[in-house]
């Protein structure tokens, strides 16, 4: 039989999803499809509106080998599930001759456990909480929660807490699920049968597409137990997520209130010999904490290194009592021992992980003001683990609106595993793809050993330069770390004016956002939503509806608002977001990088910021028909010698430091706003 082409493919698929057809979105499918036949990495840069989900779905299935696909955002894993993927599967199934299935696996925690419903929580004295059914009072918040979720679970097929609508808080959730490390197991749990998590994990076996997120992604590469099942083909969405994922997964904490509930937890099951031990080495580390203050530990002190020291010993033999004694007098005994062995384990193996040391740890003590202290460790890069771990025996295609920083994937790329040694200039190496031609060598001139990879730009369905305007207050004094900024705050109080709102203000920290959010208040008639003040879903949602509202907040803001037409024509970033100077993985990253003869700055810090500050500016243009500007209220974008990488990586606008002028193109987008409403 002969196989359908690609372009034929792409164009039933596309139809189905009643989408448009784009060139960047052909170029992309051809890549995929060249990268993944030729068993090497491709780093593709796709721009709002390309269709980059059809650019890898459909070379995906029509080569027929079992992909995953993970993702960083809940968004994007409903829109593959509930509609890419369904409607792609029926357009190509009468030229495929076959009808993939896919399916959707998340980690164990987001899905309702029948036994923790059934049978309660295992207490915890500090909890208090009992039987939660009982002890939250029905018109409470948690007991209606409690309550709705018993009733949900009588009629839910999947478990999966996205699926139930409206949602429930974390401390409900927290009652009727479980970690893989607390859960008893398929084949000892009395509902094992007929567990939600076991069937997601069986329903992932079969599909041909599993479609997951970077987290278990990461906890699959990690841990070394795989929980997802073996594939030929990985596709790594939202790619530019990923490194601060994987850090996440492979970060370990220790807190007192940590310890101590570990703690309570074992000395219910373990002789009173091994609890007073564990109980004095928590005691012990318990005090150091009082005192810790925060920042970068690059020797262990020698007293914390006796506390850590005591707590792993007296953790490894509760540990080996826990998984020698029973008490038959504790309810539910062996629910009860999962969640302590789960809690010791996790003390012992970070307290482990600090003693031993590494030179590819960061260490540092951390204070909340509502948590308190905490002592972390994390690894000071995850190209290492991602080189070893992502890019064997099998394609793997990394996607993204921002993967080019400066021009250029090498930064990105280096950060993820694959390195210049490795780049060629395409798949089979005869020439260039896209719009990375001056970056490759020829596949045969690859460094022996180091992954093969290529990178794409196919662009963006929008003209940049005739939509949007990039303007940067070159007139403003540079942002110190302390202190108002009241010529900063004047500025944004004008041209928030000048838009008539319609602004997303994208600020550096949260004083930030409610100091310009008090002033915009104070000057002008317009609504100003801050984050913080109500569920980041229903700000977004309040902020598309109404045409003169603002949205100001902080991180989560930068890359999690689409928000398309004339309700945001003003995007302003108060400051470059560098980490702070402060920051200890940050900062310990940054000194490795020197150390080692590159430029930690440019490296690690400016690296940073412009994968924020790209993601920042994208959320202006999102459909053909917009227009607006991004103003940038810190000098240094026009001034400093980075700032030109750093312009760079953001779309193709046309730059201005005229503020005359960009008061008048926006007063001018409002009025015509107003004149066609």
């Amino acid at each position: 039989m002969t196989k359908p082409a690609l372009t034929d493919l792409l164009h039933a698929a596309v139809a189905a999803v009643g989408g448009t057809e784009r060139s960047g979105q052909v170029a992309m499918a051809e890549a995929v499809a060249e990268a993944i036949d030729s068993n090497v990495h491709l780093l593709v840069q796709a721009g709002t509106g390309t269709g980059k989900s059809l650019g890898y779905l459909v070379p995906a299935l029509a080569h027929g080998e079992r992909t995953v696909i993970a993702t960083a955002t809940l968004a994007l894993q409903r829109q593959l599930v509930e509609r890419d993927l369904p409607r792609t599967v029926e357009a190509l199934h009468p030229l495929l001759r076959r009808r993939p299935e896919y399916a959707m696996l998340k980690g164990r925690s987001n899905y309702l456990c029948l036994h923790r419903l059934h049978e309660g929580v295992p207490q915890d004295d500090e909890d208090g909480l009992f039987d939660p059914f009982e002890a939250a009072a029905p018109t409470s918040r948690l007991g209606k929660d409690l309550l709705r979720l018993r009733d949900w679970a009588d009629e839910t097929e999947t478990g999966d807490r996205d699926d139930l609508t409206p949602g429930v808080s974390d401390r409900a959730w927290s009652q009727v699920s479980v970690s893989s490390r607390e859960c008893l197991g398929a084949t000892r749990c009395a509902y094992g049968a007929e567990c939600f998590a076991e069937a997601a994990r069986e329903r992932a076996k079969l599909a041909e597409v599993i479609v997951t997120n970077h987290a278990l992604l990461a906890i699959d590469a990690i841990e070394g137990a795989p929980v997802l099942p073996g594939h030929e083909v990985l596709i790594v969405d939202e790619a530019h997520e990923l490194v601060s994922r994987v850090t996440g997964v492979a970060t370990g904490e220790l807190t007192p209130g940590g310890v101590n509930r570990a703690v309570r937890r074992a000395a219910k099951l373990v002789d009173e010999k091994e609890a007073d031990r564990l109980q004095t080495a928590a005691e012990g580390f318990e005090r150091l904490m009082e005192l810790a203050l925060p920042g970068r530990l690059e020797e262990i002190p020698e007293d914390l290194g006796y506390a850590l020291t005591a707590l792993r010993d007296a953790a490894r033999a509760v540990i080996t009592a826990l998984g020698s004694t029973r008490d038959r007098s504790v309810q539910d005994e062996d629910a009860v021992r999962r969640q302590a062995q789960a809690s010791v384990e996790n003390v012992h193996a970070v307290a482990e992980r600090i003693v031993q040391g590494s030179e590819y740890d960061v260490v540092w003590y951390e204070r909340h003001d509502r948590y308190g202290a905490s002592l972390r460790v994390a690894p000071l890069a995850v190209s290492g683990l991602l080189r070893e771990k992502l890019f064997e025996d099998r394609s793997v295609v990394l996607a993204s609106a921002t993967l080019k920083l400066g021009g250029d994937f090498d930064g990105v790329g280096a950060s993820l595993g694959l390195s210049a040694g490795g780049r060629i200039t395409e798949a089979g190496g005869a020439g260039a793809v896209g719009g990375d031609e001056g970056n490759g060598s020829d596949a045969a001139e690859a460094g022996a050993g180091d992954p093969q990879w290529w990178g794409l730009d196919v662009g963006s369905p929008f003209d940049y330069r005739r939509q949007g305007i990039l303007y940067v207050a070159q007139h403003l004094s540079p942002p110190g770390r302390e202190g108002s900024r009241g010529d900063m705050l004047d500025e944004l109080t004008e041209l928030v004016e000048a838009a008539g709102g319609r602004t997303l203000g994208l600020f550096s920290s949260m004083r930030a956002a409610q100091a310009a959010a008090e002033e915009v208040r104070g000057r002008l008639d317009v609504p100003v939503l801050l984050q913080g003040e109500e569920t980041l879903g229903e700000l977004i949602r309040r902020f598309a509806a109404d045409a003169e509202t603002c949205l100001f907040g902080t991180l989560s803001l930068w890359q999690g608002v689409d928000v398309p037409g004339p309700n945001c024509q003003l995007v302003v970033m108060d400051r470059i977001p560098f980490p702070r100077p402060d920051d200890p993985l940050m900062s310990a990253r940054q000194k490795a990088v020197e150390e080692a003869g590159g430029n930690g700055f440019m490296a690690v810090a400016a690296t940073h910021a412009a994968l924020l500050m790209a993601q920042g500016a994208g959320r202006l243009v999102r459909a053909t028909g917009d227009r607006g500007v991004v103003a940038v209220l810190d000098s240094r974008l026009a001034r400093a010698r980075y700032g030109s990488f750093l312009r760079a990586s953001m779309p193709d606008f046309w730059y201005t430091t005229d503020r005359n002028q960009v008061r008048r193109s926006l007063a001018a987008i409002d009025a015509a706003v107003r004149e066609s409403a």
